[in-house]
């Protein structure tokens, strides 16, 4: 079966899923030629019990506009991840999750996943731009910035940290490079 490569962006309210939300996630789902074919997102309504980090509510103070656009339309997190797991099995190939970085992104969507539909589509495959980077730019991890990474791999697309307009960048910046990898 052919990968789909799921480019998602998460935006929290803390550093850890449990004690913290996810406020607002999406997924740009891409062929390895760049075809985007399908995309998700959803604004969540915050855990019950769950609160906001001071470090990541101090960031938000930063990002107003990206702020208001999380928290328009919430939806409860059961239902929003059940219509995501229904999108996630009709993308026609095994998806692979793609992330920026993966660990962060991943670790949220797993949860939330697990916590309200009881599985998790992806298994364990997320790949991280990142470290793909670094294996490209033979560089350290560190290093492997999106400052540093050549010019060339990136689209003329918005950074906004609105999920949706990031998992589609990232997710053609990450197509960008499979392809120059295959070169």
């Amino acid at each position: 079966m052919t990968e789909i490569y799921v480019s998602t962006d998460v935006e929290t309210d803390g550093p850890i899923p449990g004690p913290h939300s996810m406020l607002s996630f999406a997924s740009a789902a891409y062929t390895a030629d760049k075809l985007l074919i399908s995309t998700f997102t959803a604004n969540l309504e915050t855990l019950p019990d769950a609160t906001g980090h001071p470090k990541t509510m101090r960031w938000w103070q930063t990002q107003p506009e990206a702020w208001r656009a999380c928290r328009e339309d919430l939806q409860p997190p059961r239902a929003a991840m059940k219509k995501y797991l229904a999108w996630l099995k009709r993308l026609p190939g095994d998806p692979v999750f793609v992330g920026y970085p993966a660990a962060f992104d991943f670790m949220f969507v797993a949860w939330y996943l697990i916590r309200f539909t009881g599985e998790n589509p992806f298994s364990h495959s997320a790949l991280d731009i990142k470290t793909f980077a670094m294996a490209m730019m033979k560089t350290g991890y560190r290093e492997s910035t999106k400052r540093q990474m050549p010019r060339r791999w990136f689209d003329d697309l918005p950074h906004t940290h609105q999920a949706l307009d990031d998992a589609i960048e990232q997710g053609a910046l990450f197509c960008n490079m499979l392809e120059e990898h295959k070169r």
